[in-house]
């Protein structure tokens, strides 16, 4: 049995979500999961500050650079390879991976939405698009969505989802603040605890 799953964050921004699982790890809401590598596909974001203020090692792999996402996603195979990762949490990364990418790592992968799929998810949807889309919708609840990654987008399995009331008075913006705070910040460190917990009583 190993001592604790070896997860790998992939960011694209602030790293408000990266920043809710560092926090849950250091006060023990994740006790089998230990973040070891945060890789971004975009140079200078804040994210990466946020990773090396908790001591976390870092590496970027923008996909210009790296001659397309094939490019891309050999880097970033080798960093998780060298890391030992057992579990990548896409938390805010805004690169839909491969097919082949998703199979070899069936079940290993997990993501964070902000809505309850199969509401407003998919392609296109993303960061303020899915409030907007909630709110000219007028549904009345929304929420956020912890899912296993495959090569649907936003297809993958549940693990945890977690309602928000949508008040009369909220825009896209105060409505992603809320669903981040209520929802997002929540159910994403409890379903890394849950499957940080079964990958570490599995055998290699």
């Amino acid at each position: 049995m190993r001592d604790k799953a070896r997860i790998a964050v992939l960011v694209s921004g602030g790293g408000t979500n990266l920043q809710a699982l560092i926090d849950a790890e250091r006060t023990g809401i994740i006790e089998n999961g230990k973040i070891v590598l945060v890789i971004s596909n975009k140079a200078g974001v804040y994210a990466l500050e946020r990773a090396k203020n908790a001591g976390i090692p870092t590496a970027t792999f923008e996909k210009k650079a790296c001659g397309g996402q094939e490019g891309m996603e050999r880097e970033i195979r080798r960093a998780l390879d060298d890391a030992r990762v057992d579990l990548i949490v896409l938390a805010g990364f805004l690169s839909i991976l491969s097919p082949d990418f998703t199979r070899d790592y069936d079940h290993r992968i997990v993501n964070v939405h902000p809505s309850l799929i199969p509401s407003f998810c998919g392609e296109g949807f993303y960061g303020l698009r899915v409030h907007e889309a909630a709110l000219a919708r007028g549904v009345k609840v929304t929420g956020a969505t912890v899912h296993f990654v495959n090569e649907i987008p936003d297809g993958g399995e549940i693990i945890l989802q977690k309602p928000v009331k949508i008040l009369k008075t909220d825009t896209p913006e105060t409505l992603q603040k809320r669903v981040m705070r209520i929802a997002e910040w929540k159910i994403l460190p409890a379903a890394v605890e849950l499957v940080s917990k079964q990958i570490r009583f599995e055998e290699r």
